[in-house]
């Protein structure tokens, strides 16, 4: 049998007709296919993390907002509101969810000591000491105060610094202050790249 056009319409029109006759009621399936997923998400706006362009994106999660809940992520689109990107994500923007539900998503600070095979986790109060002492070790050995020619330029060359896409203007202040005052002249913001 090859059933034309004209005997495909009208199978579906016997069969809505019957469909509807007998009692079967749509409604319950019109309204399940209105509800998105994120009707009941709590909309974030943030900043892709990836590239200096500083795309806008929406984060939506789901929690209840009790105290020591951690939302749960459910949607990841890009931000139609913002001037830059106007809702549209490259493809790294885009599989942003992908990288915030990875479960080998590292959320510890980690440590490979001289010698050893592995990563050990550390508290944050213990990598904040081990970075300060290693800094200050290094502008210790390396801090510059006289050039060849005998001028005073107080610089440390040894440590740099380069700052996120993510970062804002005041954060951004406050590094430079600070790496400064270390003497610090390698200074970049990712945004500038």
């Amino acid at each position: 049998m090859h059933p034309s056009r004209r005997d495909f319409l009208k199978i579906g029109t016997i069969g809505g007709l019957a469909a509807s006759v007998l009692g079967f009621d749509l409604a319950p399936a019109y309204a399940q296919l209105r509800t998105l997923k994120i009707a009941r998400a709590t909309e974030t706006r943030s900043t892709c993390p990836y590239c200096s362009v500083s795309c806008g994106v929406l984060i939506y999660s789901i929690g209840d907002k009790a105290k020591n809940v951690t939302p749960q992520v459910i949607h990841v689109e890009g931000d139609p509101d913002h001037p830059i990107n106007r809702g549209t994500l490259c493809p790294k923007g885009a599989s942003l969810e992908q990288d915030i539900l990875n479960e080998r998503r590292i959320t510890k600070p980690q440590v490979r000591r001289p010698g050893s095979d592995h990563w050990e986790d550390i508290g944050w109060d213990d990598a904040m000491n081990e970075i300060a002492q290693r800094v200050k070790k290094t502008r210790d050995a390396t801090f510059i105060e006289k050039d060849a020619a005998g001028h005073s330029v107080n610089r440390l060359e040894s440590i740099a610094w380069t700052g996120g896409c993510t970062d804002t203007n005041e954060f951004n202040y406050l590094v430079v202050k600070a790496m400064r005052s270390l003497g610090v002249v390698h200074l970049e913001n990712q945004a500038r790249v």
